[in-house]
């Protein structure tokens, strides 16, 4: 869709308050496009207040309402948690979930406001721009998408941010621009992305980066801290004996988390559109949950089990990072997921030290498929070690056939 072909509708702007939002919401103003803009309240740790962008909005003369999104974001973090969805690097797809809840909520804000044009500021090279697309589409058929970092008339008009700056300067509308940044940053309850500029070249350090959530793990306290986390069905339901709704769970965690230096990761991430994108993530809350379940699951799940959730986590996080959250195979692997995780209930006792994660101990596990007495190196009353020569004996049959058969090419 162009921007010609926006005059007489009305056009919902996703907006953060930044100079890219005021120059696309002034512009499409003076064209005669009737702008509602909306802002999704992530519980973003970059935002001292989220009604900064509402008050940065305002000169520029269009409504700004402000979504509520802070529980289902909350919710949503515990999904991948759930289904250890992490992408290339270990990056927990914070700004991929968070696109699903984003369009999800402000779509639905949107069509009780009679807007019938969604408008983003993603740009045409990355990941979000069909995210936005898709997600619009997938929840509201009949809305439009107007991406105008994909229109040649703005692009033109718009080359840079100096531009974009003496644009809203006309109107009298503050544009700050400041000095080249290293880096760019999104960010929500569930962790940060910081990616271009300096990060583009590999040769620059993932330390210019400068954590909003937590330290860097040389920066952590020395000494151990310890954390106390119950599981129910795979869910965190108690942080050090208080009980916690998710979004409790998550600010805890990702301050528990946070200070020790836990959930910083880089990754060289295979774009949606084919490219490579270099970029730094901050998560501590959702790698410190995980790394509980995690413990809870190895009690719990056996051999078989344990390999299909780790393919259903891989699968999930490639729907996630495409934009696709809210497909039927994505729907049935979760169902999966929460049918393998019925049983990850108990308490993990876990120490925490610059950057690592240590166990400490484990209980309450009713479902747990460890036994000592089978696992003992000692005399037991579990297996009877004389019992295993006859599956040894059953398993020597093909290896003797496969042998006499010429099939193996060691030594003879």
């Amino acid at each position: 869709m162009k921007l010609a072909e926006l005059k007489g509708k009305t056009v919902g702007m996703c907006v953060s308050g930044g100079l890219d939002s005021k120059t696309v919401t002034k512009r499409l103003m003076e064209a005669g496009v009737n702008v509602i803009c909306f802002s999704a309240d992530l519980a973003q740790p970059d935002e001292d207040d989220i009604q900064n962008v509402v008050k940065k909005m305002q000169p520029c003369g269009a409504e700004t309402v402000l979504v509520d999104l802070k529980a289902e974001m909350a919710e949503a973090c515990f999904t991948v948690i759930k289904a250890s969805a992490t992408y290339d690097g270990g990056y927990w797809n914070t700004t991929g979930i968070a696109r699903a809840v984003c369009v999800q909520g402000l779509v639905k804000a949107m069509k009780t406001r009679g807007v019938n044009v969604l408008a983003h500021g993603a740009t045409g090279r990355g990941n979000d721009q069909m995210r936005f697309e898709r997600y619009t589409r997938s929840l509201a058929p009949s809305m439009e998408v107007f991406a105008p970092w994909r229109d040649h008339e703005l692009l033109k008009e718009f080359p840079g941010r100096t531009e974009m700056a003496d644009y809203l300067a006309t109107f009298q509308i503050p544009a700050v621009v400041g000095m080249k940044k290293r880096y760019s940053t999104d960010a929500n309850l569930g962790g940060l992305s910081h990616e271009a500029e300096d990060l583009e070249q590999l040769e620059t350090s993932m330390l210019i980066v400068e954590p909003t959530m937590g330290v860097w793990p040389q920066d952590a306290p020395d000494e151990l801290e310890n954390i106390e986390i119950r599981f129910d069905k795979g869910r965190a339901v108690e942080i050090n004996g208080n009980r916690v709704s998710p979004f409790d769970a998550m600010c805890l965690a990702n301050d528990i988390g946070g200070r020790n230096g836990i959930g910083m990761s880089n990754a060289l991430e295979n774009r949606i559109i084919g490219t490579k994108s270099r970029g730094v993530y901050e998560a501590p809350g959702m790698e410190l949950l995980n790394r509980g379940l995690q413990q809870v699951l190895q009690a719990t799940l056996d051999r078989r089990a344990s390999k299909l959730y780790k393919n259903l986590g891989s699968f999930i996080s490639d729907q996630i990072y495409d934009g696709r959250f809210f497909d039927t195979a994505t729907k049935a692997a979760l169902a999966a997921v929460d049918t393998l995780t019925e049983q990850a209930n108990g308490v993990v006792s876990l120490d925490l030290y610059k950057g690592n994660v240590f166990f400490n101990h484990m209980g309450e596990l009713p479902a747990s498929l460890y036994n000592e007495a089978d696992s003992s190196m000692e005399a037991s009353d579990g297996l009877n070690p004389e019992s295993s020569q006859g599956y040894a004996d059953i398993l020597s049959v093909e290896a003797v056939a496969l042998a006499k058969a010429g099939q193996f090419k060691g030594d003879s």
